[in-house]
């Protein structure tokens, strides 16, 4: 018995539909990502990694000149180092916030130094003569031009300690620019333009802020060959001073010495039989130097002698040396 069935029209253009969407899935160029020519390439991993150490080393002198500054405990942490777009880098800053524009003389181009409120409040009581604990409420309000002017210390210790920490790198002086309240009124940069986003989180007592860095990327690239060169030193040579700080930690370490005049071995058995009166053929000539020996290691040759009433070994000459 068969069955025979006509399909509608409908039924006719989903299988149409199916089919043609199938084609579209399959289709490399329906998968591609669309590309922004107008966006700057990318600073290579190793670069980024870098900087991340710079900013490391800058967290943990800025912790410790902040600290002194503002008799307190401050904790200050690298969170992220990213790159990202003006645009994408200022709509992630709070409004209203302390945002300022920094020039980085010799080269030409602007930083942007962003504190945020929860953090630059605190500072200010504590600059005041009172007590960061009391702030427990958020503060929206905008800055005012004595607050600025009272934060000017700080701003100097936090260059300062920018300029030492980029200093391995390039003698960048920090110097403030104008500043704002609104992340999108300081339009020192166009939007698209790649800029790299360092943030940290600054801890004083029970009240924590973040502080972000925003450093052109264009300048960031013209600093690669120094980057690279500052990386190769820092891996393959010791500075003087660094070697005498080593030496310093083990100058007080104890070290074994050991002197033997080496024999032939002799079994447990023969070990066992040996009685008072009986001769040990050693085979060692009296003009073979001992191989004075410093941790288990071979250092120098010398000869037995007397020192008073005791014997001591007269170092000749290092191994090194004598085996050259």
């Amino acid at each position: 018995m068969s069955i025979e069935r006509v399909l509608s029209q409908e039924e006719i253009d989903g299988v149409f539909r199916k089919l043609q969407q199938r084609n579209e899935a399959a289709d490399p160029a329906k998968q591609a990502i669309p590309y922004d020519f107008r966006r700057p390439d990318r600073i290579a991993k190793e670069q980024l990694r870098a900087i991340h150490m710079l900013h490391e080393n800058f967290a943990r002198a800025l912790a410790s000149s902040l600290s002194a500054y503002l008799r307190a405990y401050v904790m200050v942490n690298l969170v992220s180092v990213e790159q990202l777009s003006f645009l994408e880098f200022s709509q992630c800053l709070p409004s209203p916030t302390i945002i300022t524009s920094l020039s980085m003389k010799p080269y030409d181009g602007s930083a942007v130094l962003e504190m945020n409120p929860s953090l630059v409040f605190p500072v200010l009581e504590m600059l005041l003569g009172g007590s960061p604990k009391i702030i427990t409420a958020r503060i929206d309000r905008e800055i005012t031009e004595i607050e600025h002017s009272i934060l000017d210390s700080i701003y100097r210790i936090v260059l300062n300690d920018m300029r030492d920490a980029w200093g391995g790198v390039a003698d960048i002086a920090f110097s403030i620019g104008s500043r704002e309240t609104e992340p999108q009124m300081l339009q020192i940069l166009a939007p698209n333009e790649a800029v790299v986003a360092i943030s940290m989180e600054v801890r004083i007592g029970e009240n924590s802020g973040m502080m972000n860095i925003g450093v052109p990327s264009i300048i960031i690239k013209m600093l690669r060959q120094k980057f690279d060169q500052q990386w190769s030193v820092r891996k393959s040579e010791s500075t003087l001073a660094e070697q005498e700080r080593i030496f310093r930690l083990i100058r007080d370490a104890n070290l074994s010495l050991d002197a033997r005049i080496e024999g032939p071995t002799l079994s447990t058995q023969s070990l066992l039989e040996l009685a008072v009166g009986d001769t040990i053929v050693l085979d060692y000539p009296v003009n073979r130097p001992l191989t004075l020996k410093v941790n288990g290691r071979p250092k120098f040759f010398g000869q037995v002698v007397e020192s008073g009433y005791v014997r001591a070994l007269e170092l000749e000459s290092p191994v090194a040396l004598h085996d050259g």
